[in-house]
């Protein structure tokens, strides 16, 4: 099971390393959303531990949000945070739709509490 459900439900502060418009560095598609991490907390990669930011429609540096739910891949050791604005949701349908464009490579299972 992930440890990473821990933080569902929980607002944080992420960082936002590849906002939104930006490219991947290595295989250059598009990030149609922020993306960062959890400062200070490691994934199961070893790395600090990513986070989509959904519902901010605009590039930001950094973002207090709440974790609604976590995307755990299968076939890697790296979960996804999902974090939105405070007292906003999304349907798994929407969740899985807005981290397509990266997340269509994987096999994962969306944990919402």
């Amino acid at each position: 099971m992930s440890t990473s459900r821990k933080f569902i439900g929980q607002t944080l502060i992420i960082r936002i390393d590849r906002p939104m418009g930006s490219r991947h560095p290595k295989h250059g598609f598009l990030y149609p959303l922020n993306y960062g991490c959890l400062p200070g907390e490691l994934g199961g990669d070893g790395e600090l531990l990513d986070a989509y930011l959904l519902g901010v429609f605009e590039p930001v540096k950094s973002y207090s949000g709440v974790c609604i739910a976590v995307l755990h891949r299968l076939d890697d050791d790296d979960d996804k945070l999902i974090v939105c604005p405070p007292g906003k949701t999304y349907t798994p349908a929407q969740i899985r739709a807005l981290t397509e464009f990266q997340e269509r490579f994987f096999n994962s299972v969306l944990y919402l509490d």
